[in-house]
Parts: structure tokens; sequence; C-alpha cells
């Protein structure tokens, strides 16, 4: 069967550490797997400083469609934004799944849990 195999890294741009996995959920469509990409943007932009919240909404209104019309030609995604001194990006690649390979369930990736709203003025 194809589908998508999503993942979400974050990695320290100055501790020198490898990047870590957070997050990877498998998807049945190109919708389902740019969806899972913006609802973890949506849910974690009120935490973001204004420069990763900007990048976050600049693919949300723009870099969307453009993702999901690359994933319809099964070409691989990535989609970044650096809060701070961390970058957080999301693959998305198409893949074929072998039928013993299922997981169950559907949730919110945990970097979106990874994040603390920040105080306005």
């Amino acid at each position: 069967m194809r589908g998508y195999w999503c993942e979400c890294w974050t990695e320290g741009l100055t501790e020198g550490r490898p990047p870590a996995l957070r997050a990877s959920f498998d998807a049945y469509s190109a919708s389902q797997a740019d969806r899972w990409v913006a609802v973890t943007l949506r849910t974690i932009s009120p935490a973001l400083d204004p420069d990763a919240s900007e990048e976050a909404w600049e693919w949300l209104y723009n870099g969307r469609i453009e993702t999901r019309r690359a994933l319809l030609r099964a070409k691989p995604c990535t989609v970044s934004v650096t809060q701070a001194s961390t970058r957080i990006t999301w693959t998305i690649r198409p893949v074929r799944f072998v039928p013993l390979a299922h997981r169950q369930g559907a949730e919110l990736p945990a970097c979106a849990y990874d994040f603390k709203p920040q105080p306005t003025d």
C-alpha cells in the first residue's frame, strides 16, 4: 500500500548535539500527511517567538499548497521553523507500507507538547 512516512525532528543549533526524532506518523494520503504538519504548526504557533511563528504561518498560507503538489507527484518534502536556537523539521516521504507494519491510532506528534506559550506584552 502506498502512503507517506512523516517525522518531526528537533536540532539544537548551538549545542552540537545530533537531531532528535520527536514523532512519526504514517499517512495514507497527501492531504493526511500535510495536515499532520499543519495541525502541529497551528498548535505550537502561540508558543513560538515572532520570527518562528511567521515562518510557520508563511508555510501554512503559502507553502502548504506546494508541499501538497510535491507529495502528489511522489516527491519528498521538508518543512522547518527555527525557534531561538532550535530547528524543528518535519519530513514527509512517499513510501510503500507493508500490510503487517500498521500502527494503531492517530495522535498529535509528541513535539506538539514540547513548547510552552510565550508571554505576550
